[in-house]
């Protein structure tokens, strides 16, 4: 039987959600682990997806002008040879990165609503994606800016993107590691990581808000108007992260996240191991 959502989860589920989505962190696990903590339940993939619209809203608030000039420079670059500069090619970089977390995610969605919401793997998720962090950081050159970004550069990062339908992996984490890997600079591969969940975590998002009103597995059950007091939450709070966390990024590593992330990792696998919790 689906369990009703109260108001008090809809608010610290969508205020998590703005806090959690751009850290590299990963927001659907912890809406997962704060849900079975808090509120002896899962919320839902379905509600997770519909609150990241909130958050991708904030995205698109806060890069706007970005946002407009890569649109603009795309379809000039399509009429305009000449005019086939760094906003054009973003845009395509991003068209073609976001193809292949679109087929894996519509091809998995079953299972990424079922079994890949067992805290047992976002533990585990959390733990070994604080050592990729480290790699990243590690070996990483981190000279190459924003201007430099190829197509290469682009379905590298969209292909760690599929890595977020796994929760406790972190969307942001996977594709920032990626540039990092490839040399950008952590500013830089940031920048990319936000732009190129846009299509993506708005699709989602849409795809999934029939079913967070009448879940037909495992979630709770949300009315219209959680659902949305939640995304609104969910898009103030994530705009003032997006400004905290590119000060950050700018002169911090992306270990401090990584440690926070084997911290959570093991006080979640104790709760597990002890049976305070349910990993289902």
């Amino acid at each position: 039987m689906t369990d009703t959502m109260t108001w008090t989860q809809a608010i610290v589920l969508g205020a998590l959600q703005g806090i959690t989505e751009f850290l590299p962190v990963s927001s659907s696990g912890h809406l997962r682990i704060a849900s079975e903590i808090m509120f002896g339940g899962d919320a839902g993939a379905s509600f997770t997806a519909v609150s990241q619209l909130g958050t991708e809203a904030a995205v698109l608030v806060y890069f706007a002008r970005d946002i407009v000039r890569i649109v603009t420079a795309w379809f000039r670059g399509l009429r305009n040879r000449d005019e086939r500069g760094l906003d054009y090619r973003i845009g395509w970089y991003v068209i073609f990165a976001t193809i292949p977390i679109g087929i894996i995610g519509y091809v998995l969605k079953d299972q990424i609503r079922t079994t890949g919401r067992n805290l047992w793997l976002v533990a585990t998720v959390l733990i070994l994606f604080a050592g990729v962090f480290w790699l990243a950081e590690r070996y990483g050159r981190k000279n190459r800016p924003l201007e430099q970004l190829t197509l290469r550069d682009g379905l590298v990062m969209g292909a760690a993107q599929c890595l977020a339908l796994i929760p406790g992996v972190s969307r942001s984490g996977a594709t920032a590691s990626a540039g990092l890997f490839l040399g950008l600079e952590r500013e830089a591969a940031f920048r990319f990581s936000f732009l190129l969940a846009i299509p993506a975590v708005t699709a989602s998002g849409l795809f999934s808000l029939p079913d967070a009103f009448h879940p037909s597995g495992d979630g709770m059950e949300a009315t219209g108007a959680q659902l949305f007091v939640a995304t609104a939450i969910a898009f103030v709070i994530g705009y003032a992260a997006i400004a905290w966390l590119l000060r950050f990024v700018s002169n911090h590593s992306m270990n401090w996240f990584g440690a926070y992330r084997v911290i959570v990792g093991l006080i979640l696998i104790g709760l597990l191991a002890t049976g305070t919790i349910s990993a289902t």
